[in-house]
């Protein structure tokens, strides 16, 4: 067995990886970053080393410094995780040359699959059903516009190193597909070094079902049933669910069996994921069902298949790494209940679900599931990496109190500053066609304004807020505002109100005479556990359904708000600008996109708020902003300000 263990990555999957190992009684050994010099996993662990600076390309994506904190600690075992350079077969191979234990597949078997166009045609010797699509040498504009002609519209570009979402792009018609390939194409290559791309046809009913599989050194293979993660943006999953809803024995057996076939064609050792895509348009039917793509590692959604099995999968993998065969033989595997899995991000989906950066000051992840985070109250969440605070994950015995459950533990969630998608979660899994599982990859697209969350808080937030206010008021507990009132002469009004997150005029009325303006206590309201209240020494912090907001006291100006530069391009993040498509003097259009901003690996268009003229440009390509820095200024021309 493994005696001390090496992880390359950070965040939730280290922590999850050292969990297991300390109850195998290995020791383990943590890598960060300048900007994870005080992370969760860097505490969690035995020992750390530090090896580099923030970005990425300087310290987890650098193979070299890896292997070198191995030696310098003497692991004797490298896990890579997920995502960075989990499916690099070359940085593998250097783990092996080095004489170290690779907790993962073979290097050739990562190269195998590695690459989409080739992983499909080996699948396709290998009597796996694949979506038909295109998978040429040939890379040229033009041939690949030819070919997307001749599949029909629409298509989908997918970049042949891509995963995670990368790379790819839907395109409804010929006009559009040269600007979506060079789109495609620059996000691969900045992603995984490589701009080649496949082409397939575009399923108009999609439902993403994946299956779990798990080979060892002595020729065996068993396969840990279905996952089915359909709900998706951008192509990013959301919310993941073990079984698929909607799979029936038959069909359940086909697609388990193809993906078997598809590990033993790679003679695959370790944890690995058979991605399919399935045309859903008269319910899951194994003639239906494509190959997509395989992923050579350990997936972020792997708790939803622990759940239902009983198997922890990194256990699996400490111990195949070690030479050990399968623990259990498929016929010992089975399914037992269902499980659901949401990932909760730091993103703000009232604007355009924009990574949320800084500092946890409140991070309340409590109620009855499991959860999988990196990070803890108080931590930071930083630019360089992906957003993601925590996996929520429930179990239960059937699909309907699965869904009750998660939604519960989603509602309860509380964050601030720093915005999260818990409302935007809350929601989705009250909608009715995903209770239903008449789901496909399209739901989210198609209803996402049904699941964003209001942008200010209820009136019921608000009465158990004014009312707790009303409570220290009386008990003495906020002094100056008792003495203002209560001080206040006869038939005069004292108003108090409250500012929201830290806005700077006075967004709520509040008090009024000295008597509440809510006829409901806030301690009945309370009972409801989607509602929360807590006074704290920056305000009321106030939650909803998984949405949080903190309320200032204070008194009303009754002068109203400040006036904004409408024209004013700010950078919503701190970014590095990759596009600028305007020059100073430049006539725009409203909706025109005039740049385009990198930041967590997402890239974000700015575009003009009306019709103008650029009269200031700030931004320059390949230059590092900071959050609200100016980027441009647009002005409307001269007759349009007369005519106003």
């Amino acid at each position: 067995m493994i005696a001390k263990l090496l992880i390359a990555n950070r965040g939730e999957i280290a922590c999850r990886i050292i969990r297991t190992a300390r109850a195998m009684g290995v020791a383990t050994v943590a890598v960060y970053s300048d900007a994870d010099a005080k992370a969760l996993h860097v505490r969690q662990a035995d020992e750390a080393v530090h090896i580099g600076p923030s970005p990425a390309a300087e310290s987890y994506l650098v193979g070299g410094k890896i292997i070198a904190a191995a030696r310098q600690t003497g692991a004797d075992a490298i896990h890579p995780g997920y995502g960075f350079l989990s499916e690099n077969a070359d940085f593998a191979q250097d783990v092996i040359d080095a004489g170290l234990v690779w907790v993962g597949p073979k290097p050739v078997s990562i190269r195998a699959m590695g690459l989409k166009d080739a992983a499909k045609q080996r699948m396709i010797a290998a009597g796996v059903p694949v979506t038909p699509g295109y998978l040429g040498a040939d890379q040229s504009v033009e041939r690949l516009q030819a070919e997307a002609a001749a599949i029909g519209y629409p298509v989908l570009i997918k970049a042949v190193a891509g995963g995670g979402g990368k790379g790819m792009r839907k395109v409804d018609g010929a006009a559009e597909f040269a600007a979506m390939l060079e789109s495609c194409r620059r996000e691969s290559k900045a992603s995984f070094g490589n701009d080649e791309v496949l082409l397939e046809k575009w399923i108009t009913s999609p439902r993403h079902i994946e299956v779990q599989v798990f080979g060892d050194a002595h020729g065996n293979v068993v396969h840990l049933f279905e996952r089915d993660c359909s709900l998706q943006r951008r192509h990013q999953k959301v919310i993941e669910e073990a079984p698929a809803p909607g799979m029936d024995d038959a069909t359940r057996k086909a697609i388990c069996a193809a993906a078997v076939r598809a590990a033993k064609a790679v003679d695959y050792e370790g944890a690995g994921t058979i991605e399919f895509i399935a045309d859903a348009s008269e319910g899951l039917r194994a003639d239906r069902i494509f190959f997509m793509e395989m992923n050579t590692r350990l997936q972020v959604e792997h708790p939803v298949t622990e759940e239902i099995t009983g198997v922890d999968l990194v256990e699996w993998q400490l111990r195949v790494a070690s030479g050990e065969p399968l623990p259990l033989k498929q016929e010992e595997l089975s399914i037992n209940g269902w499980a659901i899995e949401a990932r909760l991000y730091a993103e703000d989906p009232a604007k355009g679900f924009l990574p949320s950066t800084g500092r946890l000051e409140y991070l309340d992840l409590r109620g009855n599931g499991r959860i999988e985070t990196g990070v803890v109250q108080g931590d930071l969440i930083s630019p360089f990496y992906d957003p993601m605070i925590a996996k929520l994950v429930v179990h239960s015995e059937d699909r309907d109190s699965a869904i009750a459950a998660l939604q519960r533990l989603t509602g309860r969630v509380k964050c601030w500053p720093v915005k999260c998608n818990a409302g935007f979660l809350t929601l989705l899994l009250r909608d009715s066609d995903f209770a239903s599982g008449a789901m496909d990859t399209g739901l989210i697209a198609e209803k996402l304004d049904d699941f964003i969350p209001q942008g200010e808080p209820s009136e019921r937030v608000l009465q158990s807020a004014g009312h707790m206010v009303m409570d220290e008021i009386m008990d003495g507990s906020v002094e100056w505002l008792r003495a203002a009132i209560f001080d206040t002469p006869r038939g005069a009004s004292t108003n108090l109100g409250f500012r929201l997150n830290r806005e700077p005029e006075p967004t709520r009325f509040v008090l009024t005479d000295g008597k509440s303006s809510f006829p409901v206590s806030y301690r009945n309201l309370l009972a409801d556990e989607s509602l929360y209240v807590e006074g704290t020494e920056h305000g009321y912090l106030v939650s909803e359904d998984g949405v949080t907001w903190m309320l200032t006291l204070h008194r009303v100006d009754a002068s109203g708000g400040v006036a904004a530069g409408d024209g004013d391009i700010l950078a919503p993040m701190p970014g590095k600008v990759i596009a600028v498509d305007v020059a100073e003097g430049d006539t725009v259009t409203a909706g025109q996109r005039l740049l385009v901003l990198e930041a967590m690996k997402m890239e974000h268009a700015l575009t003009a708020p009306f019709d103008g003229v650029v009269a200031e440009l700030s931004a320059s390509e390949g230059a590092q902003v900071q959050v609200e820095a100016l980027l441009a200024r647009i002005e409307q021309d001269v007759v349009e300000k007369a005519d106003c």
